[in-house]
């Protein structure tokens, strides 16, 4: 299992968050809970084999249906 530690920045509060990330398969779409302010953060993984990157998106949980 490949691990992939990331700290993010809470679109809603701006606090820091520790997330762990299984890049071990495919793209993941993901819902992770502020450890500050509890809103959910839509989280993205997205592997890029051909130029071996891993692009994580962060984003607010109700943005991606605007």
């Amino acid at each position: 299992m490949d691990l992939l530690h990331k700290t993010i920045l809470c679109p809603f509060c701006g606090h820091p968050t520790h997330i762990t990330l299984d890049i071990s398969g495919d793209d993941q779409d993901d819902i992770e809970d502020c450890s500050n302010c509890c809103n959910p953060i839509h989280v993205q993984t997205h592997k890029d084999e051909l130029h071996n990157k891993v692009q994580v998106f962060i984003d607010a949980e109700d943005e991606q249906y605007y």
